[in-house]
């Protein structure tokens, strides 16, 4: 009877390590490895809005707060609801929209509104 227990015992053990082995020797197979190509880290928008304190054309760059905003050629600048141009940013205006950080941690402006948000408008009660 005890030789009986110590065949079955030693037959689990066997058992036991043949199907844990598979899957022990892929671990390090080389087709389990991440991928070496990472892709480059996604680049977020950073809203902003409040009012103009500079504007400096030279450097076609505006403040809002503490941000120094840049704007570039592919800055989409409205008014209104309409294109408008970087002459048209003035201190004192409310303004708002959304920049990326760029080098160096300055900022580049990707959408810039210049006036109040407009309110959407209520539904109307029927």
């Amino acid at each position: 009877m005890k030789n009986n227990t110590v065949k079955i015992t030693l037959s689990a053990l066997v058992a036991a390590a043949l199907v844990a082995l598979p899957s022990v020797s892929r671990a390090g197979d080389p087709t389990n490895a991440p991928t070496a190509t990472a892709s480059a880290p996604k680049k977020h928008s950073v809203p902003f809005h409040g009012k103009v304190a500079a504007v400096d054309s030279a450097t076609m760059t505006f403040k809002v707060g503490t941000m120094t905003i840049a704007v570039t050629s592919n800055t989409k600048i409205t008014k209104d609801g309409k294109p408008a141009t970087f002459a048209e940013i003035t201190v004192g205006e409310n303004i708002g929209g959304a920049c990326k950080k760029v080098a160096a941690g300055k900022l580049d402006a990707t959408s810039v509104r210049i006036g109040e948000k407009k309110k959407k408008a209520a539904p109307a009660a029927q």
